[in-house]
């Protein structure tokens, strides 16, 4: 599991990014990898990564 903070999330429109604690790297995050729950900027979460159709996309995502 990575973690890492949530740099910007848009509800409405239903993705936003993680910025890995780790690497520095930003993730992008649809609205169905979240795993339960909303987030919101700033939140600290836990997350996967998966490649997807645009590169590497955070997955499993949830609040800690």
């Amino acid at each position: 599991m990575n973690t890492g903070t949530v740099k910007f999330f848009n509800e409405e429109k239903g993705y936003g990014f993680i910025t890995d604690e780790a690497t520095r790297e930003d993730f992008f995050v649809h609205i169905t990898g979240l795993n339960g729950g909303q987030i919101q900027q700033n939140d600290r979460v836990e997350f996967e990564t998966q490649e997807g159709r645009k590169g590497v996309n955070a997955v499993n995502v949830r609040k800690i």
